[in-house]
């Protein structure tokens, strides 16, 4: 809950100093920092470990973010956190900054899951039908997971809405387990 709440501060100033034509090549790398220390070992070692100094992890940071396109500011961003030993929070801050982004935008991030691939004509329907709904852009993502067995589950946010069968199954389970 700490790490979130500190994550949405840090990505709300940098959403702050960015002009907003700088926004989403900002979140593409960003995105691709969090995820290199998420994926990485090596660099979470060297941002997290005492035995390299703060210029270092800044040299290390600031050729990755300088590759990735990060926009200059970025840099400054970079040094702040690492002298607020705040690193280690780069995929938590990038999961909010893109957050931002889409609210700068107007737009809803949407995944939907089936247990089989969703028809073209389809994808469109439920697209058209989720805009309808929020009166808003949507950006659906649609992912096909065997497991469910049947059936549709969306999250819009911090919402789920599962009307798979292996939803259902679990929700019979834990209603016919529960004491």
């Amino acid at each position: 809950m700490i790490k979130t709440a500190v994550a949405r501060r840090y990505a709300q100033a940098l959403c702050e100093l960015l002009d907003t034509s700088a926004i989403e090549q900002t979140r593409d790398a960003l995105t691709g920092l969090g995820q290199a220390i998420k994926d990485s070992a090596a660099l979470r070692h060297v941002v997290a470990s005492p035995s390299f100094g703060a210029d270092d992890k800044i040299a290390v940071l600031a050729e990755l973010a300088s590759r990735m396109g990060f926009p200059p500011v970025g840099k400054r961003f970079l040094e702040h956190l690492v002298k607020n030993n705040r690193v280690g929070f780069l995929p938590e801050i990038s999961e909010a900054f893109a957050k931002l982004a889409d609210a700068s935008k107007g737009v809803q991030r949407i995944t939907v899951s089936s247990a089989t691939a969703i028809s073209p004509s389809e994808q469109n329907q439920i697209r058209n039908r989720l805009r309808e709904m929020l009166k808003r852009q949507v950006d659906v993502t649609f992912h096909t997971d065997a497991s469910y067995l049947a059936g549709v589950q969306i999250h819009v946010g911090n919402t789920v809405v599962d009307s798979t069968v292996r939803g259902r199954l679990l929700a019979m389970q834990n209603l016919l387990t529960k004491e």
